[in-house]
């Protein structure tokens, strides 16, 4: 497909054939997957934006099999990580193995080493362990002893939660929640939906999901994004969120917020609000845009005050008081 050079601008024509393919994508995941087209979705808005995606639910509501599914659509490389209280840093990052017979060391790649990683269960392991994944997730890169190894593109980490009050769960050290551009909540199907799940799943030779994309076009699709056009006004209607959340106070809200969020949101709300837009089939964002994707940036960022979880509130119920205080251009 074609792309865009730094000198040019998105046409109408390429972001709708950017949607076109991304329309195909979402249809071939979803002979797979039955209903969770929001999830899926914003799974997709996390890969062309290059953001990674913290996806939380309770067990068996198939979110192993969403990013499986896309990696087989993708035909790109696929590795699963189970997170164990006894896992090691190494057994994410891999490791430097001495050879007696050349008396020189081999970098032995560890699965951190793939186009989609699938950090299973990530808060059931120590926080050593879940910090092992910063450095790839934010310079896309892993050192080994004194080699840096640059990890391949496209590079997706998506990390299944299981809700913090289960037992045998750890909460996320904060430095690495807000290095997720998106939390995504799965709940579970609908009657309807879980019929055809059973149906589909229990049939004597089950879907199998074709090839739609390869890397390369994920990587064309990727340098689109950044080329969507973001009209000033849309860009100080991210910034009247972000500042609601930080200045609660002229909201009302002060008494809701203790901690608001960080630049890092203000950037993933303009990115995956670009790529929204892509998705859309549109060469430039609108607070549409902006307004599907909020509660996935801002959910996991906002801090709480003890006054509004024991009054019983969420982040999800703080956010929409801002989107109906805020004023939309």
């Amino acid at each position: 497909m074609s792309t865009v050079t730094t000198k040019e601008e998105l046409t109408d024509e390429l972001a709708e054939e950017a949607r076109a393919l991304t329309e195909r994508l979402t249809e071939e995941i979803q002979t797979i997957i039955v209903g969770q087209k929001s999830a899926i979705r914003r799974v997709l808005v996390g890969l062309l934006a290059k953001g990674h995606i913290l996806l939380e639910g309770v067990p068996g509501l198939a979110k192993t099999l969403m990013l499986k599914t896309l990696a087989d659509t993708l035909d790109a490389t696929f590795h699963r990580i189970q997170f164990t209280p006894d896992l090691l840093p190494a057994d994410l990052t891999g490791t430097s193995i001495y050879n007696p017979g050349s008396g020189d060391f081999k970098i032995k790649r560890g699965p951190l080493f793939a186009n989609l990683i699938l950090a299973d269960e990530v808060n059931r392991a120590p926080a050593k362990v879940q910090s092992a994944l910063l450095e790839a997730m934010e310079e896309q890169q892993i050192t080994i002893g004194d080699q840096t190894l640059e990890l391949p593109q496209p590079f997706l980490v998506m990390a299944t939660q299981n809700p913090i009050e289960q037992e045998g769960t750890y909460p996320l050290p904060e430095a690495q929640v807000d290095r997720f551009m998106l939390k995504v909540t799965i709940d579970f199907p609908r009657r309807s939906e879980e019929s055809a799940i059973i149906d589909r799943m229990t049939a004597p030779s089950p879907p199998e999901a074709k090839s739609i994309l390869d890397p390369k076009q994920i990587i064309t699709l990727q340098r689109m994004v950044p080329h969507v056009y973001l009209d000033d006004r849309v860009k100080n209607y991210i910034l009247d969120l972000i500042f609601a959340t930080r200045e609660p106070k002229a909201l009302g809200l002060d008494k809701l917020i203790e901690n608001g969020v960080s630049p890092r949101a203000s950037l993933a709300l303009v990115k995956s609000a670009r790529a929204h837009a892509l998705l859309e089939g549109r060469p430039f964002a609108t607070p549409d845009d902006v307004k599907a994707l909020v509660h996935e940036v801002f959910r996991h960022r906002i801090l709480l005050t003890y006054e509004a979880l024991a009054d019983g509130w969420n982040t999800d119920r703080v956010i929409d008081s801002i989107l109906e205080k805020v004023e939309v251009p």
